[in-house]
């Protein structure tokens, strides 16, 4: 892995380490209200894109899903109420900040949701896991804060199975002009507001909207998935835009 080069933390262009200091700090600090935040900005949306991608994954008996920069653990307990009536089904949540695991590991115990759930603090680009050790991986809103965007998705190729897929969540770029504009008017001067009076911390929200900004296009995306070594690579759009869910599959 090539040392000492330029990322983008938001609009800004910063050292790849200070980048990831820079990524750990800000979910530090809004950890507690991560969820929260999370139903504010999206005003609850983000609920029902969240169960378009538990249903592109087609749980199924012994399936088990590795949730990364999972985060407060959302996605791997939809997946585990989902697969309650099968057998042999697991979720390992990994993600690099310690803080959102442990708001993750609170949320899971509030729920009852104990069995075939394992929390790692590692980071993406070098997961602890042997080769070929998941059906499927997922990824929700946490991509473009990665610091190695590219040797994070082939580690992610390397730990799944032959067959296995890799589903990504994330923002992305309206398709409508006009809804564009009020979309970024919405994003840039409410957005860090809310993130200022619920959070107190309007940078860390400020930094969010820039994250999506700089962030791939769709097509970008699937191109660069697909040069990778994904196959079947594929978006969904979800609210015109706003989100899309990527899909690639390993097939050898």
């Amino acid at each position: 892995m090539v040392k000492n080069l330029q990322k983008s933390f938001g609009y800004r262009t910063v050292a790849e380490g200070e980048k990831t200091f820079l990524v750990k700090s800000v979910f530090e600090e809004v950890a507690r209200r991560y969820d929260l935040m999370n139903d504010l900005m999206s005003f609850g949306v983000h609920r029902l894109w969240k169960h378009e991608l538990i249903k592109m994954i087609r749980p199924r008996e012994n399936m088990h899903l590795l949730d990364l920069a999972g985060g407060t653990g959302d996605i791997a307990c939809r997946f585990l109420k989902t697969t309650q009536e099968f057998k042999g089904c697991s979720a390992t949540v990994v993600d690099i900040n310690h803080a959102m695991i442990l708001q993750g590991e609170s949320r899971a115990i509030d729920q009852g949701i104990i069995n075939g759930l394992t929390w790692i603090v590692a980071d993406g680009a070098t997961l602890p896991f042997k080769d070929q050790s998941f059906d499927t991986c997922t990824i929700s809103f946490g991509l473009r804060n990665f610091t190695y965007i590219e040797e994070s998705l082939k580690e992610i190729l390397r730990i799944l199975k032959p067959g296995g897929f890799f589903f990504c969540l994330e923002f992305s770029k309206v398709s409508s002009k006009i809804f564009d504009k009020l979309y970024r008017f919405y994003s840039f001067e409410v957005i860090p507001r809310i993130g200022e009076m619920v959070a107190n911390n309007k940078s860390a929200y400020q930094y969010l909207v820039e994250s999506i900004d700089r962030f791939y296009t769709q097509d970008e995306l699937k191109s660069l998935m697909t040069t990778t070594g994904y196959q079947n690579v594929a978006y969904q759009n979800l609210s015109g835009g706003v989100a899309a869910i990527h899909s690639g599959q390993k097939l050898t």
